[in-house]
């Protein structure tokens, strides 16, 4: 039976979309096994639950996740029912009856999938004899102290064990997240079962802990000997239950282009297809809506700032940007070391050049803390003493301005403050005297003397400084709408930022960017994350889109730290005008991280696993591309996305400019070009034209 595609001009913005009506999905069954089902580790859980409503929009009834049972789990987002096929009925009371506890419901998630949940623990009596059994098809020995290894064993086995209780009909897909899940793909190709596999490494095992060990990764990826890396490390078996993963598979998936290269390289096969990670995107229905949002949780930032800063306030939070960076500690990753360094010499650039603008950083990224900085709790309640203060004044200050329009008379200023109010107002003022400077950290760090934020803080100098353009806030906690500091959800938080920065070493995907753009936040981030390389295939001028992309793959640390620099310093020198129109180009590109868009690399996946397991049944067109189509945005021609260099500084002359540049500037005219652009997929592997490699490609 052909799976034939078509392309559909007619939704998603103009977006393509393919069109599966020869798909008989009806007689086919679809299980997306993984670890973090129900069960948030890591970034795994927000790929699946975000996909999750886009996937069961097509295959409704017959789509089912598959994941580990955790009572704690399952009681605050699963609601128990029956299972609506027989075949899965069916098997499930087959593994019921041996001992084995399976519970099934719905998913309390947008879209409500069904998902099935093996309990590890009422199996684990079975885990020495199934270790055996999987040692005999692999040759792959768990040690007894590795608990994770082995409840994947017991997870995979189970999975296996589920999956061979279906008949030839229906037809089965099963798509297996990781190498914790990947054992019962190793199984069910071991047992010949009648399934169509697909395996997804969002990271690959070896590549991550090398990257920590800070090795010249990238440099060296063809030169390491895999086999004594992971064994150093004491990983060797996680690595064979990956690699052995990745070859039994009918189809090989990874989540970006840098990840398709590390793989081809740590386990020794070239991904089929590359499924790049989205979102749900929630449009509002106007323009301005988003905006409004910046601004008044722009406004909440502030707010903290005035009492974090009390006392050293002499800079115009109207001329104060926010940027931030958030994720895991990850000091070197994560690019927190080049971020800071960038930072010192932004600080520099805005001082030498005596700029009116201030940056204050934020850095969450969660770290082991005993509780709050006693100096940042006073600082808040020192910011709402003056804010009561001010209110009481303000309303006697009203009355008798009330009472005397009332009798016709102008009061006069001199006397509408009586003593107590010019004492109250003194003590307010007196109140707001610091001598010491403002914390860099909002907690007490446990270990504050080998902090690595801290200690490059140390070195650089940035202390908060009253002549410091550059202030630095470290928040090493979540955060959270409760907290008595920051009362800010993140979503919240990013809105209210300008710019969110994440220049990252190591970084498969990179979901904080990619949140940030649906949220119409510009960002920085790299062309060694998949989401940096996602943007550069699809639009002409990513900066121009509020995409700034470092190149940290073929310069020196020095060249992409300089590079980083240059892009802050130029986001500063924007006017308020020039970011709001960035900010609305910016929030225009979510439509790319749409997984109503990108779910048809799932499906094309989906596609070849079909043709290849049951090649009587399912074939390909011969003409069907390996990939997909993406959209090109074209670099904007109106309003440029930085300064000029020479600036009118009359305001006659900007109310001029300002009016010109309404003229150019048309955003639904713009908005409409964009979308008329499409471009040919990138090619795996291949690097930019003009971009040779030489002497190796630089860590940095």
């Amino acid at each position: 039976m052909p799976l034939a595609r078509s392309l559909s001009m007619t939704s998603l913005n103009g977006l393509p979309q393919w069109e599966d009506e020869d798909l008989p999905v009806e007689d086919l069954l679809l299980f997306e096994v993984s670890w973090e089902v129900t069960n948030k580790v890591g970034g795994i859980y927000t790929v699946i639950q975000t996909k999750a409503k886009t996937t069961a929009d097509e295959w409704g009834e017959n789509y089912f996740l598959v994941g580990p049972y955790f009572g704690h789990n399952v009681k605050t987002q699963v609601e128990a029912c029956e299972p609506p096929n027989p075949a899965v009925m069916k098997a499930m009371d087959t593994m019921k009856s041996q001992g084995c506890q399976v519970f099934f419901g719905r998913w309390l998630i947008e879209g409500s999938p069904y998902v099935l949940l093996f309990d590890i623990g009422s199996a684990a009596w079975n885990l020495d004899r199934w270790k055996g059994e999987f040692w005999d098809v692999s040759n792959i020995g768990i040690p007894f102290h590795d608990q994770e290894a082995n409840d994947a064993v017991i997870f995979g086995s189970l999975t296996a064990w589920f999956l061979k209780e279906f008949d030839d009909k229906p037809n089965v897909i099963a798509h297996f997240h990781e190498w914790q899940a990947g054992v019962g793909l190793i199984l069910s190709r071991s047992q010949k079962l009648p399934v169509a596999t697909i395996f997804t490494t969002h990271a690959t095992l070896l590549g991550r802990y090398l990257c920590a060990a800070n090795i010249d990764f990238y440099n060296n990826l063809d030169q390491f000997d895999i086999d004594k890396e992971a064994g150093e490390r004491q990983i060797y078996h996680r690595y064979c239950m990956e690699r052995a993963s990745v070859h039994c598979a009918h189809v090989f998936t990874t989540v970006s282009q840098i990840t398709a290269i590390e793989a081809e390289h740590m386990l020794k096969r070239n991904p089929d297809i590359v499924t790049p990670n989205g979102l749900n995107i929630k449009k509002f229905s106007a323009m301005h809506e988003f905006q409004n949002l910046h601004s008044m949780y722009k406004a909440r930032i502030q707010e903290f700032i005035r009492g974090h800063f009390y006392g050293h306030l002499d800079f115009s939070l109207e001329k104060t940007l926010f940027f931030f960076i958030a994720g895991r500690y990850e000091f070197s990753n994560k690019g927190a070391d080049m971020f800071l360094e960038a930072l010192s010499r932004l600080n520099f650039l805005l001082r030498v050049h005596k700029a009116d603008v201030t940056v204050v950083v934020f850095f969450i990224m969660p770290a082991k803390t005993n509780n709050f900085n006693v100096e940042t709790l006073k600082g808040q309640a020192v910011r709402k003493q003056l804010w009561d203060t001010a209110q009481s004044v303000k309303e006697k200050f009203g009355k008798k301005l009330y009472n005397a329009l009332l009798k016709g008379e102008i009061p006069d200023l001199n006397k509408i403050f009586d003593r107590d109010d010019i004492t109250i107002m003194k003590r307010a003022i007196f109140s707001t005297q610091r001598h010491c400077l403002p914390p860099v950290t909002t907690h007490n760090m446990i270990d504050d003397g080998n902090d690595p934020i801290l200690n490059t803080i140390r070195r650089i100098g940035l202390f908060n400084n009253r002549t410091d353009r550059v202030k630095v806030i470290l928040h090493p906690e979540f955060l959270s709408s409760t907290s008595p500091l920051l009362p800010l959800d993140y979503e919240e938080f990013v809105r209210g930022c300008h710019l969110g920065v994440f220049p990252s070493y190591y970084e498969p995907w990179g979901y904080t960017p990619a949140e940030c753009t649906v949220m119409g936040i510009p960002s920085v981030t790299t062309n060694l994350s998949g989401f940096g390389c996602f943007m550069q295939e699809h639009v002409a001028d990513p900066a121009a889109y509020g995409i700034y992309i470092v190149d940290r793959r073929f310069r020196s640390p020095d060249e992409s730290c300089n590079q980083l620099t240059q892009f802050l310093y130029g986001f500063c020198q924007q006017s308020r005008r020039q970011r709001i129109i960035q900010r609305n180009r910016t929030e225009r590109l979510s439509d790319l991280l749409d997984w109503r868009y990108l779910g048809r690399y799932y499906m094309h996946a989906r596609h070849l696993a079909l043709s290849r397991t049951f090649p009587d049944k399912f074939e390909m067109e011969p003409s069907a591309p390996p990939k997909t189509e993406g959209f090109r945005y074209p670099r904007p021609s109106s309003v440029p996305p930085s300064p000029s260099v020479s600036q009118h500084s009359s305001p006659h002359n900007s109310e001029d400019e300002n009016e010109d540049e309404d003229e150019r500037y048309d955003e639904d005219e713009e908005a409409e070009r964009d979308r008329q652009n499409i471009k040919s997929p990138f090619s795996l592997g291949v690097l930019p034209q003009g971009m040779k490699k030489q002497h190796g490609e630089y860590r940095n």
